[in-house]
């Protein structure tokens, strides 16, 4: 039988003593653990109500898009970036932390060795005559001690010792069970956090780069415009010269375009910011990164189906780790508890002891042997241990209120992206026409112009809105596609029970395994 089920198996015979242990120390230990029901809806407003598999990782979601660049930027982002490297340390930390925490069941072995000699006055161990102070009984020579002229003997004493001490607490409350759970609990938890950042790292790379082809399209919409602006003016300064313009035609379209050309210098910086940001993502500096892009029109849009709440709220990651840390609170709790109980730590000591060096080792009449059984139970501590065990309480209330935020956070996000993949697709439709209408209202405008019977403000209004129904098409687009990396994450960016297995079991091997070094 293991320490800790041995252990166990003393619980009942001490619960009476516990019992009243507790009540001499005037404690409250009980408990109401908050409700944690929170039982999803049975659909999504947005979506049919069928089940659906996983959506797929984060590098075959990339594929989908049908773009190599794109497809091996989130690769490289896999392999080298900066905050996954940052989780995947707090792994080992916790791992760590989890060992500490179980260090507690084992017995603590130690070796002690000891030489050590002491030098006694004698004024301190003789007893003489009050007038003289010299004991004639102690006169006879010894190695070990002085005589000084008044007669008092100072002495020696040699000590040594080789041996080992051993120091067990007996875990009859569960307490260093407890802490061991909870820091193991966290170690899995520590692991559901790397996936998070994993799926925001994927997702963060996805929309940036969106970005970057979008501002590639608006700086071709707007050098675009530019050019059709300078026509327009060119045509303008020609009726000028015969006669048939005035000043303000001209100053109306110079002013159009200069607004036109304005517009380049902003885009051109949020190509080059957004290029560098792509680069931190990717772990590598902006000089060392070079990106095509292209046109965000080129790509095709991924069809997602999120399936039912129940499904989604198993395959997220986040959702899992709040759970774990609500878990492993819960057995913070209850080592809080047992700390109110006796604690029954068990030493002992096995060696060799002797006054000479010479005769310390190889002698039965040297061995040394000390064991020792000591009972703690707290009767007043200023009420330290009620304080730290409604401290774990009111962690753990506060960890189970952000476990259901969690829940109904999954639940919103993925209602939001399909919400926001629907009206951008629509968006996209209305302004898709507008800028089709807006196109041909502008050909007839310069034709118009070209035979002379223009109006200036009818032809300015026409560029104008043609020039906004254009960039707000590129927007509206760049919507649609973040709304897809937003559904992306909603529904757990490819995570699913089969990987919080995964998780576990790589989380329960790291502890099992080779614990490094002796001791």
């Amino acid at each position: 039988m293991t320490a800790p089920a041995l252990s166990r198996s003393f619980r009942p015979a001490l619960a009476a003593a516990a019992t009243l242990a507790a009540a001499l120390a005037g404690c409250d230990l009980e408990w109401d653990k908050p409700d944690l029901s929170a039982p999803p809806p049975a659909r999504f407003i947005e979506a049919k109500p069928h089940p659906q598999p996983p959506i797929s990782g984060g590098r075959d979601f990339a594929v989908k898009f049908g773009s190599k660049e794109l497809t091996g930027l989130v690769e490289r982002a896999l392999d080298d970036n900066l905050d996954l490297a940052a989780a995947i340390a707090r792994i080992t930390q916790a791992d760590a932390q989890a060992r500490i925490s179980s260090a507690a069941q084992w017995p603590s072995v130690s070796m002690t060795n000891i030489a050590r000699t002491t030098r006694t006055p004698g004024t301190t161990i003789n007893v003489g005559s009050a007038s003289g102070g010299f004991n004639p009984a102690t006169t006879s020579s010894s190695s070990s001690t002085s005589t000084s002229s008044s007669g008092f003997r100072a002495r020696n004493f040699g000590f040594f010792q080789l041996g080992l001490t051993a120091s067990y607490e007996v875990d009859f409350w569960g307490k260093n069970e407890d802490a061991s759970m909870a820091g193991r609990i966290l170690a899995n938890a520590s692991r559901f956090d790397r996936d998070v950042v994993e799926i925001s790292t994927v997702a963060a790379v996805l929309n940036a780069y969106f970005q970057v082809l979008t501002a590639q399209d608006r700086l071709r919409i707007a050098r675009q415009n530019v050019t059709i602006a300078q026509q327009v003016m060119d045509a303008i300064n020609a009726r000028l010269e015969v006669g048939v313009a005035t000043v303000l035609d001209t100053s109306q379209q110079l002013t159009i375009l200069a607004q036109q050309q304005a517009t380049i210098p902003p885009l051109e910086q949020t190509l080059r910011q957004t290029r560098n940001n792509l680069a931190v993502l990717l772990g590598q500096t902006p000089e060392s990164m070079t990106i095509s892009g292209g046109s965000l029109t080129r790509l095709s849009f991924p069809r997602i189906a999120p399936g039912l709440p129940s499904e989604v709220l198993l395959r997220r990651p986040d959702v899992a780790e709040a759970e774990a840390r609500l878990a492993s609170q819960e057995f913070s709790v209850l080592q809080a508890r047992a700390a109110f109980f006796p604690s029954l730590t068990l030493t002992s000591l096995y060696g060799f002891q002797s006054a000479l060096l010479s005769t310390l080792l190889l002698r039965p009449d040297a061995i040394a042997i000390q064991l020792a059984g000591t009972i703690t139970q707290p009767v007043f501590d200023g009420w330290n241990l009620q304080g730290q065990y409604d401290l774990q309480k009111g962690r753990y209330s506060e960890l189970a209120a952000l476990y259901r935020k969690q829940i109904l956070t999954a639940l919103s996000e993925t209602e939001n992206a399909l919400i926001a993949i629907r009206e951008t697709d629509r968006q996209m439709k209305f302004l898709s026409v507008a800028v089709t209408a807006a196109r041909r209202a502008l050909e007839a405008a310069e034709m118009t112009l070209r035979e002379g019977t223009i109006d200036i403000v009818t032809l300015a209004q026409t560029q104008t809105s043609y020039f906004q129904t254009q960039e707000q098409l590129a927007i509206a687009r760049l919507s649609h596609f973040q709304a897809a990396t937003s559904l992306y994450q909603a529904l757990g960016g490819g995570w699913g029970p089969t990987t919080r297995e995964i998780e576990i079991a790589r989380s329960n091997a790291a502890y099992e395994a080779d614990r490094g070094p002796w001791p």
